[in-house]
């Protein structure tokens, strides 16, 4: 089964571009803003979510925010149209693994995604050997009785 992505963007365009994109490789839910995102992510857990930084009601940043707080394993990207480096450096800082500049280049989008893809499921599988290494400590650990 293919990876799923949220494309979250206001513009109509961008979502259409990018589905394009990604639509031989993987599974796209594109949605207009932050609010679509939270509901779907009620439902379904994506591995990665590409995010406009510029949009309404909701910006990047705060969505970010509250991502990270229920929803922390899943890598977000930023889209934006800036090349503002404080504002790439305040989105590093809160969570965001990666950002790509609009308009992208699709093999740039393409490989940015597979490797934070891949990074976040090397992260998930260090978490769990680590858990099995201290599990096992345990039960080899001498009992007071």
């Amino acid at each position: 089964m293919r990876e799923m992505i949220f494309l979250v963007d206001d513009s109509s365009m961008n979502l259409k571009v990018a589905k394009e994109a990604l639509k031989d490789y993987y599974q796209v839910i594109p949605m207009q803003s932050a609010a679509q995102m939270f509901t779907a992510l009620e439902k379904v857990t994506p591995s990665l979510i590409l995010l406009d930084m510029l949009m309404p009601e909701m910006d990047g940043f705060e969505a970010l925010s509250v991502l990270k707080e229920k929803y922390a394993d899943i890598p977000v990207i930023f889209l934006t149209g800036t090349t503002d480096s404080e504002e790439e450096a305040k989105g590093i800082e809160m969570g965001a693994v990666d950002f790509i500049i609009k308009p992208f280049s699709e093999p740039v989008l393409l490989n940015r995604i597979k490797l934070n893809i891949e990074r976040a499921q090397l992260i998930k599988e260090n978490k769990r050997l680590l858990q099995e290494i201290e599990q096992y400590r345990q039960e080899a650990a001498p009992k007071n009785e």
